[in-house]
C-alpha cells in the first residue's frame, strides 16, 4: 500500500551536480564517480533530470536533421572491430573509389529537398591523402552553396589539413572517440586513444565545430560509459555535436555476435550525455533502425535533439524518411 510518507519520499528526486568549474571560462566539470552516480539514478529520475536540463537549453520540441553519405567506401586499413568497411574482415562491403563530385552534389540536393540542413561526408580513410583532400574541399565548398551546412568524416588529419577544410567552407569535422580510453584497445589496433584526441585538437585550432561521441554496446562496462562520457564533457570546450551511437551487428566482423545491449541502457546513456553537456546537439545515431517507435521517443525526451535522416548510415539500414516522417508528426516534432 502506498502511504503518505513513501509519495513524498518519491518527491525527493536525486539531483546530481557538478560540484568543480574551470573558473576561466565557466565549463562544468565532472568527475567519474558524479558521471557514475547519474547511470545509477532511478530511471525516472535520471530521465527527468536529463529532460529539464534539455528543456532549459533546447525547444524540447525541434530535432536537428543531418544526412551522412559515404563518399569513399570500403577497403580501410584500420581494424575497428565494429566496422564492415574494415579490408581486414570478410563483409559484403567493398572497395569502392572516391564518389565524383556530381554524384555527392546530387545527393547533397535531394538531402536538402528532404528536408535535412547538414550534409556530412564520410570517407573510410585511414586519413585523407592530400590529392583526395583536395577532391573533398572541393564537394564541400559545392555543397556550402547549396545552403547546407558541410560536416566531414575521414579519418586522423595531419597538420595543416583541418585548416584546409576550414578554408573551404567546413562547418563540423565528426571524429568519435568510440569507447573508453581503458576499453579501446580491446576494440581497435591500428591506431591509440591519443591519435583522436590529436585530431580533435587540430579540427579546434583550425574553428571547426567538433562532432564527437562514441559508441555502446561493443561489450563494455559501465564504468567504460562513464569514461567515454567523462572524456568528452571534460574537454576544454565540449563538442558542439555528440553523436551517440548503438552497435550495428554487421556480419563478418568481429563483434557481430556479441550480447545485444538494453535499450533502457542505451537511452541511460543517451540522457547522461544530455545532463553532462546541456548546450551540445545530443545525436540520436546509428541503430535507430532496430529501434522502436517508444525507445526513439524516450531517447528525443531524454534529451536527444538530432538524427542521421535518411535511408543508409554509411553502408548500414536507418529508417526511411517517411517512417521519420510520421514518427514526427505523431510526437509534434518540428525539425531543424
Amino acid at each position: 500500500m502506498t502511504t503518505q510518507k513513501s509519495v513524498e519520499n518519491h518527491k525527493k528526486l536525486h539531483f546530481i551536480k557538478p560540484k568543480e568549474k574551470l573558473k576561466e571560462n565557466n565549463i562544468e566539470k565532472w568527475s567519474k564517480k558524479e558521471i557514475k552516480s547519474l547511470f545509477q539514478l532511478p530511471f525516472n529520475d535520471l530521465v527527468y533530470q536529463s529532460h529539464v536540463i534539455h528543456r532549459a537549453n533546447f525547444n524540447p520540441n525541434e530535432v536537428q536533421l543531418s544526412t551522412l553519405l559515404s563518399i569513399k567506401t570500403g577497403g580501410c586499413s584500420e581494424d575497428c572491430g565494429y566496422c564492415p568497411q574494415s579490408a581486414r574482415f570478410d563483409t559484403e562491403v567493398k572497395n569502392e573509389p572516391l564518389m565524383d563530385i556530381a554524384e555527392v552534389l546530387a545527393s547533397a540536393k535531394l538531402a536538402k529537398e528532404a528536408g535535412a540542413s547538414r550534409f556530412c561526408m564520410g570517407a573510410a580513410w585511414r586519413g585523407p591523402k592530400e590529392k583526395d583532400l583536395n577532391s573533398v574541399k572541393e564537394m564541400i565548398f559545392k555543397v556550402k552553396e547549396l545552403g547546407l551546412e558541410t560536416c566531414a568524416t575521414l579519418g586522423m588529419l595531419k597538420e595543416g589539413q583541418a585548416e584546409e577544410l576550414k578554408e573551404a567552407g567546413l562547418d563540423y569535422y565528426n571524429h568519435n572517440l568510440d569507447t573508453s580510453p581503458e576499453f579501446y584497445g580491446d576494440i581497435i589496433s591500428t591506431r591509440t586513444y591519443q591519435n583522436r584526441l590529436d585530431t580533435l585538437e587540430r579540427v579546434r585550432e583550425a574553428s571547426i565545430n567538433v562532432c564527437c561521441g562514441g559508441i555502446v554496446g561493443l561489450g563494455e562496462s559501465i564504468d567504460d560509459r562513464v569514461s567515454l562520457i567523462s572524456q568528452l564533457a571534460n574537454m576544454e570546450r565540449p563538442p558542439e555535436s555528440v553523436p551517440i551511437n548503438l552497435l550495428t551487428q554487421v556480419e563478418g566482423t568481429p563483434l557481430s555476435n556479441i550480447e545485444k545491449l538494453d535499450h533502457f541502457d542505451f537511452i541511460r546513456t543517451i540522457a547522461v550525455a544530455r545532463i553532462t553537456m546541456p548546450k551540445s546537439f545530443v545525436r540520436l545515431s546509428a541503430g535507430r533502425e532496430i529501434m522502436d517507435d517508444g525507445i526513439q521517443a524516450l531517447a528525443f525526451f531524454s534529451g536527444a535533439n538530432s538524427i542521421f535522416y535518411g535511408e543508409q548510415l554509411l553502408t548500414t539500414g536507418n529508417p526511411d524518411i517517411e517512417k521519420d516522417k510520421k514518427l514526427f508528426n505523431r510526437l509534434n516534432l518540428s525539425t531543424l
